[in-house]
């Protein structure tokens, strides 16, 4: 099974802890459920779910499939409010595992190379190189090809440029391994300056796809769970593609954006999916919709930051194969001791206000950790980073330490 991507905005450890406020344990507060902590004590964490809840549920997608649902009720049930559209174009995609300054690739038949501005494209030649690669120096691109020595200059010239293929695959060889991508490899200029370059795919929307599905979601999964996932993650890229993350790429390629691998990953049941799905996807006022989506909802989706990312109940996340539906994790009070030194000994957890109702309790929004010299006002998705907890839809249950247990510490 492959990875289930979470799209969650994460925070590094650092700016979590230094972002929390401890104040003197008499501050007035709102007190909404107090986990009492006496001495040495096992604090047992329950949770639900897998992310942060927002839109389509994948393990719920699953759940919804086996009952009967096809793809566009799936992706109806979890985006409600949004309309059918049609979307299409290319996407331009931050290759992130490439850190270095150049875009060095495979030589093949039929490489070409194409300087941005002007527009010109120009066959590389078949001089017996095995690699060909750009090279910044400074504003211009050096093309330059490697046999079994040095590199040496093809051609030099102003500005960023691009290197495709006939075949429309490039092989892009980044940190001594060697990786396929459909479409174009930019070496890009960031808006920064002519001193830096990222290397950037260019491929059509659906081709993009082929390299992000069979990473969101199982590929053998249920045919229409993995449309559904076809048709958020499109739609999710569309969104992004509106509002792009800067000026010289649309998205990344890590869990920040959604996960794509580029050709290496595609898998014949996902491109299934695609195809089912061609060019559809949902929009809301005219534009594309921000189809937020997580591994697990737990039983809940959660509100997000549009009108049609809503909490609702979910019925279909529960099935006998989702083992992130409910969870659980162990910790002593010494961990939450260890990360908030400041509270002294933690004497109790306090949950203020949760994202849901009486219904359904809700995600954690606002807690405190309380100790006999201060309190640690956090979010829950700040214990759930600190924690690595699967999402912040958790309660707590507290149980003292043996003496034996207490010995080993």
């Amino acid at each position: 099974m492959r990875r289930l991507s979470r799209v969650l905005t994460t925070v590094a450890l650092a700016t979590v802890v230094a972002a929390t406020t401890v104040v003197a344990p008499a501050e007035a507060r709102r007190k909404v459920e107090v986990f009492a902590v006496s001495g040495a004590a096992t604090i047992t964490i329950h949770g639900h779910g897998y992310g942060h809840g927002h839109g389509l549920s994948q393990y719920g997608a699953e759940g919804a499939a086996q009952q009967g649902l096809g793809w566009q009720q799936i992706v109806e049930f979890y985006y409600p409010g949004t309309s059918w559209g049609d979307l299409r174009g290319s996407i331009k995609v931050l290759i992130s595992d490439d850190t270095s300054s150049d875009v060095q690739v495979l030589a093949q038949p039929g490489l070409k190379v194409t300087r941005l501005r002007p527009r010109t494209t120009w066959a590389l030649p078949a001089n017996g190189a095995k690699r060909w690669r750009l090279q910044p120096s400074g504003a211009k691109t050096l093309v330059q090809s490697k046999k079994s020595g040095g590199w040496k200059t093809w051609k030099s010239f102003p500005g960023e440029a691009e290197l495709s293929a006939a075949s429309k695959r490039v092989d892009l060889v980044a940190g001594g391994t060697t990786s396929t991508y459909r479409g174009r490899l930019r070496s890009a200029m960031p808006s920064s300056g002519p001193g830096t370059r990222d290397t950037v795919n260019i491929l059509s929307l659906e081709a993009y796809l082929k390299g992000v599905v069979p990473l969101e979601i199982p590929a053998l999964w249920s045919k229409d769970a993995v449309s559904a996932q076809s048709v958020a993650a499109r739609t999710y890229a569309a969104a992004e593609r509106s509002h792009p993350n800067a000026a010289h790429y649309d998205l990344c390629d890590t869990t920040q954006c959604q996960v794509y691998g580029g050709y290496d990953v595609e898998h014949p049941n996902a491109t299934a999916a695609i195809k089912a799905t061609a060019r559809r996807g949902l929009t809301y006022d005219g534009r594309p919709a921000f189809t937020q989506f997580s591994a697990s909802s737990g039983g809940w989706t959660s509100a997000g930051s549009t009108p049609y990312l809503v909490a609702k109940e979910d019925p279909y996340d529960g099935w006998a194969g989702n083992k992130v539906h409910t969870w659980s994790v162990e910790v002593d009070d010494a961990t939450l001791e260890k990360h908030y030194p400041a509270i002294g000994d933690l004497t109790s957890i306090e949950v203020a206000t949760r994202d849901g109702n009486g219904e359904w309790g809700g995600r954690v929004q606002s807690m405190s950790l309380v100790g006999n010299a201060g309190r640690a006002d956090i979010s829950g998705d700040t214990l759930r980073t600190l924690l690595g907890l699967r999402s912040s839809w958790f309660t707590f249950a507290v149980s003292p330490l043996t003496q034996r247990e207490q010995r080993s510490r």
